[in-house]
């Protein structure tokens, strides 16, 4: 949607606007008033140059920027002027046309087709613009028109002690952040009531939550932005009429508090466990309630669902949306919907649109999880830390746009930070190359010098996350490139928490798999000490095994980079109260942001080991604990002629059955992933050692809802007999049931049956065995389809034995 003016032989010589005048319309008011601030003030803040303003060209100026809607602009452009624009394509709402003029002194003409239009080409301008001290520079070829391809840009800020960093934020730094997100073209500010599924306050907020809100509705409005509001449905029953009459009173309150609200969306689920029926008839309510104060919004639903059988309470939810409620706004989709976008598009009647609501913050767990991560960043970054995916959030982007009307992302916090420009970049125009908007980023956030090396190492950064970590060959580089800028940066780089946030998971990175090659040796070596055992006896050996894993802690690695690590975390705590530690920043849980208590999680079998050491030492005499050490050092063996597996392994992976495969399916609705059960492993209680599973169970295969998996092998003996042990993981552990029931089949998902119906509980691993049917491999070949049949809405199979039964 871009159109560019070159010209033959063009200058290389960048333009001077370091003594330039701005001109814009007499009388500019709202949003367009705001924009020329925007101008002046995020120019003062690079240069220390307060441009003049003036509503006349002036005569004798150095160089000039004038700016304004297309329509107010007439009165201050040429003939001349007026033509040289039109020579770019008119822009549709929302857009905006810039353009360099050589022969005006020089000048730079900023017209939008509306007052967001022109905020957005003045957008445009400061993210091309070179900015040093008393310099402002522009490129002589500043030819552009463009127009969003989609309607709804945004993201979700949400003011609670949940989430990673904004709820230490003061009005004035939310200004900020809602500004720079419209700079990079957002058109929607998406917050919440002071009740959701959180504390209603939190030690580090600075203004009340409903103060907040109204405060926040102000300045989204100011920008000339839309406000959308995140109101989940706390209570229990919606069909009591004293439940329904304290919360239709608590929304009066809030709508009629806050000035501006543009929309409402009611997430179907997390939270929210109600019946689509009682869904629909409790959102009639709050859309009558809502347009009683505020009679331009909407109100917008997802097919969200938790707890509830998932396609009987999808189909109840599409059969509301086909009675086509005239309250109905549009359709959400986001985590926990379990209909691919393309088939709910089809579902849903055309008259609804559909918005996203895409998950940018989290890395595992989650709509869009990491692909194949490594286990050991799973459990020490953990599911919200620094997490900047440019090329992963473009593709999920781009390769189900054309199904939505646009994108308002679920954020917890800063740690998204970068994947909210490329998503606001991207629902601009996905033609956007992610390295140009890095280098955007970079350029306007950090500095001219740096818009190429923070750039490219944004990219090294996921990188780092691809493959396994041991032999990722990138993170060492990575880390060089940052350190290198980190060495000649001035401390206004130094200071500044974007660049804080870059170096920080570049020195982490390197930090773990410095620790996971440590420590994979140290166990390499404890287990050594453990065969030993038959010739020094085995209580000596366990000692020597404890010795030798001990050293993880008694003789660490290099402790450098984990000190500038935790020096970056408090910097980050101090600029913009980024919660990284419980104890040090207040976090409110390790699993919300506070990746830096996890710096020293155990990256080895250590604590499996240990908990079988203390379980040996108790029985009785010396060949009891011999075999039992024999069957430590034998756990994964599955006998002569047999085959073992750890699916969620990297290897064990290459015998799943992929699916669509990320590239199709991104959420992983129709595709196996793997997945790291890190909640087994990591938990705010002391866990019992009689349950500390070994690395090989934490890490599974995972499929939603009602998709199965399958895993094929190869040259088994069709005369010989099999005994096949699968071990399951249950889902984190929660006051409503995430039990759920797993048929296994072997010769496809009609085959003869293996076992049935089995449970498997929350919380925990469980294995089950049972006989393999010879039916299921009469050819050799074996296909192995696991399916849930019932219960909470995830399948996860960590191993696999497939045991020969002797003659």
């Amino acid at each position: 949607m871009n159109s560019n003016r070159k010209s033959a032989g063009e200058a290389t010589v960048r333009w001077d606007f370091s003594g330039a005048a701005v001109v814009v319309p007499a009388g500019l008011e709202g949003a367009a008033a705001k924009a020329v601030a925007v101008l002046l003030e995020e120019i003062e803040k690079r240069t220390g140059i307060m441009l003049p303003v003036t509503t006349e060209w002036p005569v004798e100026a150095r160089a000039v920027i004038a700016a304004g809607t297309e329509a107010s602009l007439n009165g201050i452009l040429t003939q001349s002027d007026r033509q040289a624009l039109e020579s770019l394509t008119r822009p549709g709402n929302e857009g905006y046309r810039v353009l360099g003029l050589e022969e005006r002194g020089p000048a730079v003409l900023i017209a939008g087709a509306d007052p967001r239009g022109m905020l957005y080409g003045i957008g445009h301008f400061l993210r091309k613009a070179k900015f040093g001290r008393n310099s402002i520079r522009i490129e002589p070829n500043m030819a552009v028109s463009s127009t969003p391809r989609h309607s709804c840009r945004g993201h979700q800020l949400g003011y609670r002690p949940k989430t990673n960093a904004y709820d230490a934020w003061s009005p004035a730094q939310f200004d900020q952040y809602i500004r720079e997100l419209a700079i990079f073209g957002a058109n929607s500010i998406e917050i919440m009531p002071p009740r959701t599924d959180d504390d209603a306050t939190g030690p580090l907020m600075q203004v009340g939550p409903l103060d907040m809100m109204i405060r926040l509705s102000g300045i989204i409005h100011s920008y000339g932005l839309d406000t959308w509001v995140w109101y989940p449905n706390m209570a229990d029953d919606y069909t009591d009429p004293d439940t329904l009459r304290e919360e239709l009173r608590e929304r009066e309150e809030i709508f009629g508090k806050v000035p501006y609200i543009d929309a409402v969306f009611i997430p179907g689920s997390d939270p929210g466990e109600l019946q689509p029926d009682v869904l629909f008839a409790w959102s009639a309510q709050v859309a009558a309630l809502l347009r009683k104060y505020h009679p331009h919004a909407k109100l917008w639903i997802s097919p969200q669902v938790m707890s509830h059988e998932p396609g009987k309470w999808l189909e109840g939810f599409l059969a509301q949306v086909d009675l086509q409620p005239e309250w109905l706004g549009g359709i959400v989709f986001g985590p926990h919907v379990d209909i691919p976008l393309p088939e709910l598009r089809r579902r849903i009647p055309s008259q609804y649109p559909i918005r996203r609501y895409e998950d940018i913050t989290h890395n595992f767990h989650c709509q869009y999880p990491v692909v194949d991560w490594d286990l050991a960043f799973a459990l020490t970054l953990g599911r919200e830390s620094i997490n900047p995916r440019p090329l992963a959030e473009k593709h999920i982007h781009n390769v189900l746009e054309s199904y939505a009307i646009g994108n308002i992302s679920y954020s917890e916090g800063i740690n998204d930070d970068v994947n909210k420009f490329i998503w606001s970049d991207q629902d601009w125009d996905s033609r956007t190359e992610a390295i140009e908007t890095l280098r955007d980023f970079a350029r306007f956030f950090i500095g001219e010098a740096y818009a190429e090396g923070v750039a490219h190492g944004l990219l090294a950064l996921e990188k780092n996350w691809e493959g396994p970590l041991a032999a990722n060959e990138t993170i060492d580089r990575t880390l060089s490139m940052w350190q290198s800028m980190e060495r000649s940066a001035p401390p206004e780089v130094l200071n500044n928490y974007r660049f804080q946030m870059g170096l920080l998971r570049a020195y982490y990175d390197a930090y773990i798999k410095r620790r996971l090659l440590y420590e994979t040796e140290l166990e390499a070596r404890a287990l050594d000490a453990l065969r030993s055992a038959s010739a020094v006896g085995a209580m000596a050996a366990l000692e020597r095994m404890e010795a030798i894993l001990a050293k993880a802690r008694t003789e660490p690695v290099e402790s450098v980079c984990r000190q500038r690590c935790w020096d970056l975390a408090d910097e980050l705590f101090r600029n913009i109260g980024a919660q990284l530690s419980v104890i040090r920043h207040q976090a409110i849980a390790l699993g919300r942001g506070a990746f830096m208590d996890a710096i020293d999680f155990p990256l080895n079998d250590a604590g499996w080991l240990l908990a079988q050491a203390a379980a040996i030492r108790e029985l009785p005499d010396e060949t009891g604990k011999l075999d039992a050490i024999d069957r430590v050092l034998n756990r994964t063996n599955p006998g002569p002629g047999g085959f073992y597996n750890n699916l969620g392994s990297y290897t064990g992976l290459r015998q799943v059955d992929p699916g669509k495969g990320w590239a199709q399916d991104p959420g992983y609705l129709e595709s196996p992933r793997m997945a790291p059960g890190t909640y087994l492993l990591q938990s705010e209680k002391p866990l019992d050692r009689n349950v500390i599973p070994p690395l090989a169970s934490v890490r599974h295969v995972n499929t939603l809802a009602d998709t199965p998996f399958t895993v094929r092998y190869e040259r088994l003996d069709p005369a010989a007999s099999y005994r096949i042990k699968v071990a399951y993981v249950g889902d984190t552990a929660s006051d409503i049931s995430r039990d759920y029931h797993v048929t296994l089949t072997g010769g496809g998902e009609n085959g003869p049956v293996i076992h049935a119906n089995v449970l498997v509980a929350q919380g925990r691993c469980s294995e089950v065995e049972s006989p393999l049917p010879p039916a299921a491999y009469s050819d050799g070949r074996l296909v192995l389809t696991w399916k849930r049949v019932s219960g909470f809405k995830r399948l996860n199979v960590s191993e696999v034995w497939i045991i020969r039964e002797p003659k």
